[in-house]
This record gives C-alpha cells, sequence and structure tokens, in this order.
C-alpha cells in the first residue's frame, strides 16, 4: 500500500486547522460562506438556509444522504441543534462563526488521528496485479475458497465474487458500492460466462477470469473511481485517556445518564448499558456498535464476561460504576489484542445542492 499512499492526497486534518487557527484568513471565509447561504440577504440563516452547510458536513463526515438512514439522520439533526443552539430562530454570523469552527477543529482532530488517503483508481494498478508473478497464487487460493460457498455458481457468479475479494491494493474499487458494480463491474462482465460447463474447472476460471478483469482495466480507464481509504486500530488508549480523567468522566457519564429511562423505584435496566456505551464511544476512540465487526465481538465478550445482559435493573450508581467497569474491561482486551481495520468507500460526486461549505483549501 505504500506506492498507493505516496500517490494519494492524505487527508490529516492539517488544512483545517491552518484555515482555523488563522483569524483573518478564517473571518474571510466564514463571510463568503455566509454570504452564499444568507439567500434573502437578511444578514441571519434561517433552518432552510443552513440545510445545504448541514448536508456538506454529513458528507464531509462519511454519512450517507440525509432522509435515506433513520441511523444516521439523527446525526444531521444534531449538527443542526448545534448551529441553532437548539433553538428554532434564526443564527447570526457570529454564532455560525463559532459553531463552525467547533465543527471544523473537530473533524480535523479526527483526521489527525485516522487520516484519509484518497485514492484514484484508474485500472493501472489492476493491470499490473493481473501481469504479475503473484497473480495467479492469489486467484488460485480465491478459487478454492469459492468453490466451498458457490457449489452451483455458474462461471460469471465466479468471476463477480472473486471481484469482491480484490482490494483496494490490487488496485480494485469496492464491489460492494452499487455505482461501481453497476457502471464497472457489470458492464465489464456482459461478455463473460460463455463456457457451457457444469463444473467450472480451476483452469477455465483463471483463463476467464484473467478476461474479466482486463475488462474491468479497460473501465476504470474510461471510468476511474476516487476511493477514500482510511486505517485505524483500536488499542485502547482513548478509554484510557478518558478514564484516567475522572472529572471528564464523570461528566461524561452524567450526561449519558440522563437518557437512560428509569423505573418507579428510580431503577435503571442494564439492557441499557449498551446504549450508554455506544454514547460515551466517541470520548473513548470506540466505534459505534455495529461499525466494525471485530470490535462487537470484543464489546460482546466483555458485557458476557460482566453478565451485563441479564436483564436486571440496578440502582443510578451501580449502572455508572457498571459502564465504568465494561469501559476498562474493553481496554484491557484491546491492549491484549488490537483491533486493526481498514475502510474503503467510494467518493461520488457532491450533491447539486451542496454549498461546498468544507472545501477550506480553495480559501487559502
Amino acid at each position: 500500500m505504500e506506492g498507493k499512499k505516496k500517490s494519494g492526497e492524505v487527508m490529516d486534518g492539517s488544512d483545517i486547522m491552518e484555515l482555523v487557527g488563522n483569524e483573518k484568513v478564517f473571518s474571510s471565509f466564514v463571510d463568503h460562506k455566509f454570504q452564499e447561504l444568507d439567500r434573502d440577504c437578511d444578514g441571519t440563516l434561517s433552518l432552510k438556509e443552513l440545510q445545504p452547510a448541514v448536508a456538506d458536513i454529513g458528507a464531509a463526515l462519511g454519512l450517507p444522504a440525509q432522509g435515506t438512514s433513520p441511523d444516521s439522520d439523527h446525526i444531521y439533526s444534531e449538527v443542526l441543534s448545534e448551529f441553532t443552539n437548539g433553538k428554532k430562530g434564526k443564527v447570526s454570523k457570529t454564532e455560525f462563526k463559532e459553531v463552525l469552527s467547533d465543527i471544523l477543529l473537530g473533524m480535523a482532530a479526527g483526521l489527525k488521528r485516522d487520516p484519509i488517503v484518497i485514492l484514484r483508481i484508474d485500472g493501472e494498478d489492476l493491470h499490473e496485479f493481473i501481469k504479475s508473478p503473484g497473480f495467479e497464487p492469489e486467484m488460485v487460493s480465491i478459487f478454492s475458497e469459492l468453490e466451498l460457498d458457490l457449489a452451483e455458481g455458474s462461471l460469471k457468479d465466479y468471476i463477480m465474487k472473486a471481484l469482491e475479494k480484490l482490494t483496494v491494493e490490487q488496485g480494485m474499487p469496492p464491489a460492494s458500492d452499487s455505482w461501481v458494480m453497476s457502471n464497472i463491474i457489470e458492464p465489464a462482465l456482459q461478455t463473460c460466462g460463455g463456457v457451457d460447463q457444469q463444473l467450472i474447472s480451476q483452469e477455465t476460471f483463471l483463463v476467464e477470469f484473467r478476461k474479466g478483469a482486463e475488462s474491468v482495466v479497460q473501465k476504470l480507464k474510461d471510468h476511474p473511481v476516487i476511493v477514500a481509504h482510511s486505517e485505524n486500530t483500536f488499542e485502547g488508549s482513548g478509554i484510557k485517556k478518558l478514564l484516567s480523567n475522572k472529572f471528564e468522566l464523570d461528566k461524561i457519564l452524567e450526561a449519558t445518564l440522563k437518557n437512560v429511562p428509569r423505573d418507579r423505584q428510580g431503577k435503571m435496566p442494564k439492557e441499557y448499558l449498551r446504549v450508554a456505551l455506544d454514547v460515551v464511544a466517541p470520548s473513548a476512540g470506540l466505534p459505534p456498535l455495529g461499525a466494525v465487526d471485530q470490535m462487537d465481538k470484543v464489546i460482546g465478550d466483555v458485557f458476557k464476561m460482566l453478565d451485563a445482559d441479564d436483564g436486571k435493573v440496578v440502582k443510578e450508581d451501580e449502572f455508572k460504576k457498571m459502564l465504568a467497569e465494561i469501559l476498562g474491561s474493553i481496554m484491557l482486551q484491546l491492549e491484549s489484542n488490537p483491533v486493526s481495520v481498514s475502510t474503503n468507500s467510494v467518493v461520488h460526486e457532491p450533491l447539486a445542492s451542496a454549498s461546498t461549505l468544507l472545501q477550506p483549501s480553495n480559501s487559502l
């Protein structure tokens, strides 16, 4: 991956830090963006006028478009609430500047911790992989896996599934992306699968896969795909930092517990420990539940070990103590066995309605 990282654009938050850190430049940047958003020129921003800014922030955070996923729509609502301070009224330029500064600095901190590399996948690396000595052994290994999964699959099924197993390191954009599937893979494989053979041999697969992959190379030359690649290792340091700061920990736990329901005796259901952990996760350097399978397994093992899923209700102090114990146990697990993950997301063209709010490099 080293060669790719050299040719890709690294987003580490430094441009954003430089923008926000220069008062004169940032003020000019805010003036320009505010004027762009203030359609009725009344010197304030209404909820409707703020929507393009909120949409841009969501896109920059890698969220699906607003209205397409209930799981992410609440984040859009929170961003909008940050700007309006929870009120229905309009937002002044001063308020807009303060909130935008906080959001950009938060994004910069995240990018500094987990830089994103923007890769342009144009078929060249995939072509090199096909010609390399490692191509055949890799594809033989993949074929062996597919024989178990696709007992009655067609040749086209084999080739499709094999392409899905290739990585950006080998020059293949994520096949899980619907645009890549419909604009690159499916058109490339329209002519494949013509071999009428009930039992697909390894030799036939290698010959036909090479043809299919070369066709994908041609499609990528015509339609290069931009991919945001990031790597992250969860080793427990974020939890350790939070647990060592009692004041910050207590403040976060108190805020989290406000939203946990209580019974008539004021006790809390332990089933809400997962919900509470998900709220605390960003402050502890953890991903949201459901985002990383390996992390979900670690968390599941910890909950089982501490009997956190027994369905009982406990007093607030006990609930808070258990949440801290869960964090401590996750930390110990990660210190012993860190979890490393890499993600690849296809970067699509921004919506026409977007205000290009988060393109500070153009203003520097």
